[in-house]
């Protein structure tokens, strides 16, 4: 998994896609307004769609849903 300060530009594979969403660039990395060192959630683009969605962070260590980089 990529450390908090590897996150952004960062790409993912969604392991069960969904409307042929399978790749993901993190385009956005929130931080914690008391503590700017603890990231609280990511932006994540698709690919194929452009849509946007966000979730914690730490949800990308679900290796049941995600895999770093695009395979």
């Amino acid at each position: 998994m990529a450390g908090p300060k590897k996150l952004l530009n960062s790409k993912w594979t969604a392991v069960t896609p969904r409307e042929r969403e399978k790749h993901f660039l993190v385009v956005k990395v929130e931080r914690d307004a008391l503590d700017a060192q603890k990231v609280t959630s990511v932006t994540l683009e698709a690919v194929l769609t452009r849509r946007h969605f966000t979730l914690a962070w730490r949800e990308l260590n679900d290796a049941a849903r995600w895999r770093p980089g695009w395979s």
